[in-house]
């Protein structure tokens, strides 16, 4: 991709059953130029992969860059525009006084990168014939179906 100074950025994660084979879809577009991206993990959830699509996308990005992130994922955009993720740092990966926060290890990831880019995650309907959201959900999935799947050694649970 060239050196221009805003993208936009289209993300899904799927997986087949939660936990299960996930992957994760990316669509990044910039300058008319389109590059599309997928992965997947043997074990893992659904937030893990909505998360794992925005690190990908952020971490093929060459300089500082103006990037707008769309997400079908609520708790992904919310996590980062109304700051809980940053709380949840601030506050040693504690929700609140009881809970700790899901994916510490992603979402670090993620808020070194947002800090190096200006970024902004905007919400959108899944499922709703939007053609960049299809076209991640799809590569996704297909992501999730591959044979030979890398563990996704930050995911804890069962």
């Amino acid at each position: 991709m060239s050196e221009a100074k805003y993208i936009t950025v289209y993300i899904d994660g799927a997986c087949s059953g939660n936990p299960g084979p996930g992957g994760y879809g990316i669509v990044m577009e910039e300058e008319g130029k389109r590059l599309e991206k997928s992965g997947g993990f043997k074990n893992t959830t659904n937030n893990r992969m909505e998360m794992m699509a925005a690190i990908v996308a952020l971490e093929a990005l060459k300089g500082k860059r103006h990037v707008t992130i769309f997400s079908d994922s609520q708790y992904l955009v919310n996590a980062i525009m109304q700051g809980w993720a940053l709380r949840w740092k601030s506050n040693g990966w504690m929700r609140n006084k009881k809970e700790k926060a899901l994916n510490p290890d992603l979402w670090d990831r993620l808020l070194g990168l947002c800090a190096r880019h200006q970024v902004e995650f905007r919400w959108l309907r899944g499922h709703e014939g939007h053609i960049e959201n299809e076209r991640c959900d799809q590569l996704a999935r297909e992501a999730a179906l591959k044979n030979n799947l890398p563990v996704d050694a930050g995911y804890k649970g069962g």
